[in-house]
């Protein structure tokens, strides 16, 4: 009987686990002077619970704009802009691609972690009706979760750029320019006081479903982290916990292959393939585009092939197959990153590849640093083809299957000799001291299409190492490198231009409409800080620069553009200042400011530019403002000894809040204009005893 009894009990226990429900008693939130929560929990899918309930009283009408996307409605929300979340998820097949793996993609205890945050969310917008934008939208599911990430996977691997381009340029990404970003790690044996330090520096947008949301997550089954999320982040993606952090910067190795189809002369949509022909199958997107007060039926269509989904443009049939829907379960992955308590379990929860790309940059409070580009690149690839270009859809042998490198056979930087790795968007074969660096050559890299280019800051960061190469550095001088607004001697290299310096060698005489402004940018010393005159000059000039590339859908790749793009961008940049100030010498923070999209008055002059250490994207605006919009972000950086935490430092743009009448929508921004840090802590005793509110969710 008690062996019957226990079988039953192991039957029934997967469906009593499911049927919980989370208690949101067993949920605790601190929130700190600054608004930042401090989650905790009792098990791990409390402490998710905790997450996305004070994520919501931040950021909920945010988090609806990316759950929209999740079932193809974020179009309802936000118009044309939205339909290109539409647009990928549909590419994407999320439904079927997360049916045909969900089961066997996620643990169970995970799967517990995906349903937590699901009853938040649905909690949350059953107590808040007044602020649901979707009429029947909610409950959230446990697969809208998954999908979420799905969409996200899309738009970092830069397959959003691919779709672009093939629907000739009338679908955008959600920020169409890129900023990059940085992650360092200084080994204690270069430092003064033998700590290690690790900066978490990632260039995002400052607002919007893409911008960083900082949180600290808590659980009794030993999850300790500080770091930052997105709209739709189960978990922090990039952070600290008390014995290692990591960071990500985006890298652009191969993950999207475009195939031009040959089409039957007579049989319509008929398409080649390796002498046979292949009926395209017809799909079709419904959605509904919000116009005004009215939402409009729109059907978008598409194809499918043997290479993947297909797209008809002016110029035939383009199939596109990418990496970023081949494995699902990225999520999990976070989660074991974040629960990692030594190097050997991060690298174990790295060997899962669940991640579609994105370099890490890794230390320790061993002592260990790392730096992996990752990427899920297809291993059989055949050498053969151009895997750059648009590839000949009439053949079968260029249609890879999803089998991957594994993390061991990807570019990486294991605790080299000379004390640091870093990453700033380059190639991932500069990733310390040239005489320790890993050597492109070793690799298929005709197969896996790394980037083999510098930027800016990578070579700016070079530069400054030198400095030493024989002598250690104190934690102030790293942090003067990382707030560093100077552009390397050797370049001007930003947003790909290979030939941005052709700015500055314009011939005045040619241009005698121009002769002051070239005669200034000509003159420059490369350093934007507020009082420069002659960087306003050049930025809005390189604003108009941006626009032309982004135009034409380049801004990923490496450019060379013609001279009278530069001229034209001078031309009007000199318009637009005097049209606005009045003369074309305006120190550069008169102009440059760091200012909220909308909700607040407040503008803090801000010194630094694209590809900066010390990054910053802006726009023009209408009353002759360059308003902040990318770049630094959310910075974290943090000191290790061999107890663990020594110091730990964060910053974030805005403020916690995404609403304009809290005191958190603006209170971080003075001291990140200043490029300031504000102390953090993962020591509940110490968060308790500085805690502003403490509470539980509220639930009926």
């Amino acid at each position: 009987m008690k062996n019957l009894l226990f079988t039953i009990c192991c039957l029934l226990m997967p469906i009593l686990i499911f049927a919980q429900k989370i208690d949101p008693n067993d949920v605790t939130i601190i929130r700190d002077k600054w608004g930042v929560p401090h989650i905790y929990g009792k098990t791990d899918a409390d402490a998710v619970y905790g997450l996305v309930w004070a994520h919501a009283e931040d950021n909920f009408e945010l988090m609806q704009h990316s759950w929209a996307a999740t079932r193809g409605r974020a179009a309802e929300i936000l118009g044309k802009n939205g339909a290109i979340f539409d647009v990928l998820g549909y590419m994407m097949e999320m439904d079927e691609t997360i049916n045909a793996q969900y089961e066997t993609a996620f643990s169970e205890e995970f799967k517990l972690i995906l349903k937590a945050y699901a009853q938040g969310a649905s909690d949350y917008a059953a107590m808040h009706p007044d602020e649901v934008l979707l009429k029947g939208f909610f409950p959230l599911t446990e697969r809208d979760v998954v999908a979420g990430y799905l969409i996200g996977n899309v738009l970092m691997t830069g397959a959003a750029f691919e779709i672009g381009k093939v629907f000739g340029n009338h679908l955008k990404p959600y920020e169409t320019q890129p900023t990059g970003s940085n992650g360092f790690a200084i080994s204690k044996d270069i430092t003064t006081d033998d700590k290690t330090i690790f900066c978490s520096n990632s260039h995002q947008p400052l607002e919007g479903i893409l911008s960083w949301y900082e949180v600290h997550i808590n659980s009794e089954q030993g999850w300790n982290m500080l770091g930052a999320t997105f709209t739709l982040g189960v978990t922090p993606f990039v952070g600290t916990n008390e014995h290692l952090g990591w960071t990500h910067t985006v890298n652009h190795p191969d993950l999207t292959d475009v195939y031009q189809l040959k089409m039957h002369p007579k049989k319509k949509l008929y398409y080649e393939l390796d002498g046979t022909w292949h009926k395209l199958e017809k799909k079709k997107l419904k959605t509904k585009v919000k116009l005004g007060f009215i939402k409009l039926p729109v059907g978008i269509k598409f194809y499918k092939s043997k290479h993947g989904m297909v797209i008809k443009n002016k110029t035939g049939y383009y199939a596109l197959r990418f990496v970023a829907n081949k494995r699902i379960g990225a999520a999990e992955q976070w989660f074991r990153m974040n629960k990692a308590t030594n190097f050997e379990a991060f690298k174990a929860a790295l060997d899962k590849m669940q991640i579609p790309c994105f370099n890490v940059v890794y230390a320790d409070k061993e002592n260990n640093i790392y730096n992996l580009a990752n990427g899920l690149i297809p291993n059989n690839r055949s050498p053969k083809y151009d895997w750059q270009k648009v590839l000949d859809g009439s053949i079968s042998d260029n249609i890879w299957q999803p089998n991957f490198y594994s993390r061991s056979e990807l570019p990486q930087l294991e605790n080299p000799s000379c004390g640091w790795v870093f990453n700033s968007n380059n190639t991932p074969f500069t990733g310390t001291a040239p005489q320790c660096d890993i050597q492109a050559e070793d690799y298929p890299n005709a197969q896996m299409g790394y980037l083999e280019l510098e930027t800016n800051r990578s070579l700016r960061f070079l530069d400054l190492m030198k400095a030493y190469k024989d002598k250690k550095m104190t934690y102030e001088q790293f942090k003067t490198m990382k707030f560093d607004i100077q552009y390397a001697d050797s370049t001007y290299y930003t947003y790909n231009i290979k030939n941005l310096d052709l700015i500055t060698q314009l011939d005045p005489k040619k241009y005698p409409d121009l002769a002051d402004v070239i005669q200034m940018v000509d003159e420059w010393d490369r350093k934007p800080d507020s009082q420069d005159t002659i960087a306003t000059v050049f930025s809005v000039a390189l604003t108009y620069v941006i626009d032309e590339l982004a135009a034409r859908s380049n801004l990923l790749g490496a450019n060379t553009l013609d001279e009278s793009v530069f001229v034209e961008a001078l031309r009007k940049a000199k318009k637009y200042l005097i049209k606005h100030h009045g003369k074309v010498t305006v120190p550069f923070g008169q102009v440059h400011v760091h200012q909220r999209a909308k909700g607040s008055d407040k503008a803090i002059p801000y010194a630094g530019m694209p590809e900066n250490l010390s990054a910053m994207a802006y726009n023009r605006q209408k009353n002759g403002i360059l308003r902040t919009y990318s770049g630094d972000s959310y910075i974290l950086i943090v000191q290790f000894d061999q107890n663990g935490i020594a110091t730990l430092e964060t910053i974030n743009a805005f403020g916690s809040s995404n609403h304009a009448d809290s005191p958190h929508y603006t209170d971080q921004m003075d001291m990140f204009a200043k490029k300031q840090l504000k102390p953090m802590t993962l020591d509940r005793a110490t968060i308790e005893k500085e805690a502003v509110r403490t509470y539980s969710p509220q639930v009926k």
